[in-house]
């Protein structure tokens, strides 16, 4: 099966999945560096529906929101590592800065962030609990982050910065 879609044959895969009873959850985010605070969060997003959509940022997106030097790891790399996840259904990368109108146009049932976001501020809330779906917020795994790691990379390398 593949894994890596564009928006229009995601969401007509999952409108099949749906008329099979299926429940969808959507989440998003950068994943640069592929960490075991990501696997344990996705790990845990899949267990709340049948089907994990994964909204990748583009390269561009996560320059705009991270800085010049980031995404460590291209766009194409990135989903193609997050596939290898037995419990990540779906990949879609999207260029905007946030999922908005990719949450709206594939109509999860189910948002999913990590608990660095609280329920306010989760973009798409609204319009998900609009047609019937919830919300769910998976605890953050503490000091497991890309920048963490840039961080010990930097103090390895750069002893002396």
């Amino acid at each position: 099966m593949k894994k890596i879609l564009k928006k229009d044959a995601l969401r007509k895969k999952l409108e099949e999945l749906r008329k099979k009873g299926k429940k969808i959850a959507f989440t998003n985010g950068c994943f640069d560096i592929l960490h075991v605070g990501h696997v344990r969060y996705l790990r845990e997003a899949a267990k709340k529906a049948d089907v994990l959509v994964l909204a990748l940022n583009s390269d561009s997106s996560v320059r705009s929101i991270k800085g010049e030097k980031r995404p460590l790891v291209n766009e194409k790399e990135r989903a193609e590592i997050l596939t290898a996840l037995e419990f990540v259904d779906f990949v879609i990368i999207f260029e905007e800065l946030t999922p908005l109108k990719l949450i709206k146009y594939l109509k999860p049932d189910i948002l999913i962030k990590g608990g660095d976001w609280p329920e306010e501020k989760v973009v798409g809330r609204e319009e998900v609990k609009k047609w019937g779906g919830r919300v769910e917020i998976i605890p953050e795994v503490k000091g497991k982050s890309t920048t963490d790691i840039v961080e010990k990379i930097k103090q390895f390398y750069c002893p002396d910065r």
